[in-house]
């Protein structure tokens, strides 16, 4: 079954679904992000979020990881065999683990409860520049057998589409157009995911297990001390 990827709205205004049983944080971010120019739908509870989720037109899902009826994990499992719509899960302080299953999954961010409205608005546009095309829109580029489509947003291996998110596609990416030369963590995090690297973020780490995994293969490697390089065969 083919994936279905998020479409453009008219004169590019974002579409985001907030999935969110807090009422009142669903009520300020409904202002907050209108304000700011996004188009706002929400759901309360994890069943009516994920059919919205996959039936509706949204650019971007956030996703809290505690909801009633069915939990943020099982909706994006669920989710993620129906639609590589981005998604930034909600996650409690200090809950490493919830952030990093969330990525494990197919999620594209996450952000940490309490959080700056500021912020989240800074994800989910750094997620949208990652998806809209730039006015030039760079050659399609092959290494060995992968070979990514920056027009189609879309990435093969022999021949075969691979499913992968917004971040595993913008990782996959940066480290193509540096294959054979080491990328650190840093340029990683900023060029592909549009934020400052931090130590303590484990966002590039996972994004580059997830794609080894979908490669199948071990071109990704890791560089002790200096970042990841993807080897020319």
């Amino acid at each position: 079954m083919a994936l279905a990827c998020p479409r453009r709205h008219p004169r590019w205004v974002a579409s985001v679904l907030l999935i969110d049983d807090d009422e009142e944080l669903t009520e300020l971010l409904v202002s907050y992000l209108g304000a700011e120019g996004f188009e706002v739908a929400v759901a309360h509870d994890g069943p009516t979020g994920l059919e919205r989720a996959s039936s509706e037109d949204h650019e971007m899902v956030v996703l809290d990881v505690m909801l009633p009826g069915m939990n943020g994990f099982d909706v994006l499992r669920e989710l993620r065999q129906r639609s590589r719509v981005p998604v930034l899960m909600l996650t409690a302080r200090g809950e490493d683990v919830d952030r990093i299953v969330g990525l494990e999954l197919g999620a594209d961010d996450y952000l940490a409860k309490p959080f700056n409205p500021r912020e989240l608005v800074a994800r989910i546009r750094a997620v949208r520049r990652r998806i809209d095309p730039p006015d030039e829109t760079p050659k399609a580029l092959s290494v060995g057998e992968v070979t990514i489509d920056p027009a189609a947003h879309a990435v093969t291996l022999h021949g075969e589409e691979l499913a992968l998110t917004t971040s595993e596609y913008a990782v996959l990416e940066v480290l193509l157009r540096h294959a054979g030369t080491v990328v650190s963590r840093e340029t990683l995090s900023q060029e592909a995911l549009g934020r400052r690297y931090s130590p303590l973020d484990r966002s590039i780490d996972v994004h580059v297990s997830n794609l080894r995994r979908k490669l199948g293969s071990d071109a990704i490697r890791t560089v002790r001390g200096a970042g990841y390089l993807y080897a020319l065969r």
